[in-house]
C-alpha cells in the first residue's frame, strides 16, 4: 500500500463506499445495517462508561468535589480527540477506522501496532467489565462464584453478536437507553431531594456541600491529579462512534451529528450526575468500594430503586463488555485483511459477521475471569485493568491526533475541502497531546496505578518484535498475497486516495 499519494480533494459525490471497494468478494464485505438512531446511541453509550457508574465513587473519595472538574477537562480534551477522528473519516469513506488512516498517514507500522492495541484495550476493558458485573451480582446474590457472572456475560455477548451487526447496534440501542433513563432519574430524585431539604446522619442537602467540606479541591492538587485515573476509563469507548461508522449506511450525515453532541452529553451525564449526588452526600460519606449511584437511591428511601439502578449499572457494564467485542472482532477483519492477522480472521459469516474474530476475543476474555480469584478484590481487579486500558486507549488517541497532523501538512486540499474540519485543528492536537503526556505522569503517582503503567511496555515491545518478523517474513516472501482470500494482487489493487483498500 502506499503511503506517499499526493492529495487529491474527493469527487463531489464522494469516495466509494468500503463496502464496494474493488478487490474484495461478498463475502468480505461488512454490511451497512446501522441506522442513525443506532449511531446516535452508541456515541452516547460510549460517553457513559463503567467508570462512572463504578468507578465514580473512588474518583470522588481521591478528588473530592474537584472531581466534577476532572471530568470536564476530559470531556474538552476528548471532544477535539473525536472532531479530529470525524474529519479524518470523512476525508475519505474508504476508511473504515482510525487504524485505517493511521496505516495510510503514518505507515504500516502505525496500522499494526494501532490496530493490535485498540484490541488489546477492548481484550482489558471487557475484563474491568467482567469484575464489574461481578461485583454487581454478588451485591444480589453474595454466595455465587465469581466466575459464573463472567462466564455467562461472556457467552451471552457472543451469540448475540454472532446474529447480526443490527443486533450489535439494537442492544447498545437499548443498553444506552437504560442509562440515560437511570441518569436523568438520579438527577431528578436529587433535586426533589434538595428541594425537600434532605438529611441523613446530621448532613442535610445542599449545593453548599460542593465546597463547604474543604473546599472545590479538599484533597489538594495531588487528589485531584489522582482523580483522573478512573474518569479516564470513564470515556473509553467513545472513539467507538468511528468504528461503528464504518457499518452506518450513512455517516457523512450521521458522524457530525454524533461527535458534536459531546459537549451536551458530558456537561448532563457526568458533571450534572456527579454533582448532584455530591449534593445531596457530602463527598466525605461516599464510599469508595460502592457505586455511589445505587447509594443515593438507597438514601432516598427507594430500595428497590437501588436496586433496579443496579441492575442499570451491569447492564452498563455489560454494555462495555459488548462494545468491546464488537470493537476487537471488526479490528481484527481490517488487520487480517492487509496480512497483519491470520487470514482466517477476514472471512465473514453468513450474516455478514467476522464470526472467527468474535469467538477468538471472547476466549481472550477468560482471564479476567481468573484474575478475579487472584486479586484482593473486585475494585483491585477493576482499577488493575482499569489503568492498564487507561494508558492503551491514551496511546490510541495519541495516534488518531499525530495522524490529524501529518494529515493537515500533507493534504491540504482535503482539509480546505471538508464540511467538518476540527476546531483550531493544530494547536489543539498539540494541547491535547501535551495532556496526555501529562496523565502518564499522573499515573504514576500511586502505587496501584504505577504497577499497571510499568506493565504496558512489555505489550509494546512484544508488538515491536512481531512487527519485526512480519517486515521479514515479507521481505523473504516478496510475491506472497497476504491480503485475504480472493483480494487482488497487491500490484493490481487500486490506489485509494488515503485510504487502504477493502
Amino acid at each position: 500500500m502506499r503511503t506517499d499519494a499526493p492529495p487529491t480533494p474527493a469527487a463531489p459525490a464522494g469516495p466509494p463506499a468500503a463496502d464496494d471497494a474493488p478487490g474484495l468478494t461478498e463475502s468480505e464485505r461488512l454490511s451497512r445495517s446501522l441506522g442513525n438512531r443506532h449511531l446516535q446511541l452508541i456515541a452516547i453509550g460510549g460517553a457513559i462508561g463503567t467508570g462512572l457508574f463504578l468507578g465514580s465513587g473512588k474518583t470522588i473519595h481521591l478528588a473530592g468535589p474537584s472531581v466534577l472538574l476532572v471530568y470536564a477537562t476530559l470531556g474538552f480534551m476528548l471532544f477535539f480527540v473525536m472532531r479530529a477522528l470525524g474529519e479524518l473519516l470523512l476525508s475519505n469513506l474508504e476508511y473504515k477506522s482510525f487504524r485505517d488512516f493511521a496505516q495510510d498517514l503514518l505507515g504500516p507500522w502505525a496500522g499494526f501496532f494501532t490496530g493490535w492495541t485498540y484490541w488489546l484495550c477492548w481484550i482489558v476493558t471487557g475484563m474491568a467489565d467482567i469484575s464489574a458485573v461481578t461485583g454487581y451480582v454478588t451485591w444480589w446474590f453474595p454466595g455465587c462464584p465469581k466466575w459464573v457472572p463472567g462466564v455467562a456475560l461472556i457467552l451471552l455477548l457472543l451469540g448475540l453478536n454472532l446474529v447480526a451487526v443490527r443486533m450489535f447496534g439494537e442492544l447498545e440501542f437499548w443498553f444506552a437507553l437504560i442509562k440515560i433513563v437511570a441518569i436523568v432519574a438520579l438527577i431528578g430524585t436529587g433535586v426533589l431531594m434538595l428541594v425537600a431539604g434532605f438529611s441523613h446522619g446530621g448532613d442535610r442537602a445542599s449545593v453548599a456541600n460542593l465546597w463547604n467540606d474543604g473546599g472545590l479541591f479538599p484533597t489538594g492538587l495531588t487528589g485531584f491529579l489522582a482523580g483522573f485515573q478512573i474518569a479516564i476509563f470513564a470515556f473509553v469507548g467513545v472513539e467507538l462512534v468511528g468504528t461503528a461508522a464504518a457499518e452506518t449506511r450513512d455517516p457523512e450525515r450521521n458522524l457530525p451529528r454524533a461527535v458534536n453532541t459531546i459537549p451536551v452529553r458530558v456537561a448532563l451525564f457526568y458533571v450534572g450526575a456527579l454533582a448532584m449526588i455530591m449534593v445531596v452526600t457530602p463527598w466525605r460519606r461516599i464510599v469508595p468500594e460502592q457505586s455511589p449511584f445505587v447509594g443515593m437511591f438507597a438514601l432516598a428511601g427507594l430500595g428497590a430503586a437501588a436496586s433496579i439502578i443496579n441492575f442499570v449499572v451491569l447492564t452498563s457494564a455489560a454494555s462495555s463488555a459488548n462494545s468491546g467485542i464488537f470493537s476487537t472482532s471488526r479490528m481484527m477483519f481490517g488487520l487480517a485483511l492487509d496480512g497483519d492477522a491470520p487470514r482466517s480472521f477476514a472471512r465473514l459469516s453468513n450474516r455478514k459477521v467476522p464470526a472467527r474474530g468474535l469467538l477468538f476475543s471472547c476466549i481472550c476474555l477468560a482471564p479476567g475471569v481468573w484474575l478475579l480469584y487472584a486479586g484482593k478484590s473486585v475494585l483491585a481487579a477493576f482499577t488493575l485493568f482499569t489503568t492498564i486500558s487507561s494508558i492503551l486507549f491514551m496511546f490510541v488517541w495519541t495516534i488518531i491526533l499525530v495522524s490529524y497532523l501529518v494529515y493537515r501538512r500533507r493534504r491540504p486540499d482535503l482539509h480546505r475541502a471538508s464540511t467538518f474540519k476540527m476546531p483550531a485543528g493544530i494547536v489543539m492536537s498539540w494541547v491535547v497531546l501535551v495532556f496526555f503526556a501529562t496523565m502518564m505522569l499522573v499515573l504514576a503517582l500511586k502505587e496501584d496505578t504505577r504497577q499497571a503503567e510499568l506493565m504496558t511496555p512489555v505489550w509494546f515491545a512484544l508488538l515491536g518484535v512481531a512487527y519485526w518478523l512480519r517486515a521479514r517474513r515479507r521481505r523473504s516472501q516478496p510475491d506472497q498475497v497476504l491480503a485475504s482470500p480472493g483480494a487482488a494482487e497487491p500490484d493490481q489493487r487500486p490506489e485509494l486516495v488515503g485510504a487502504a483498500p477493502r
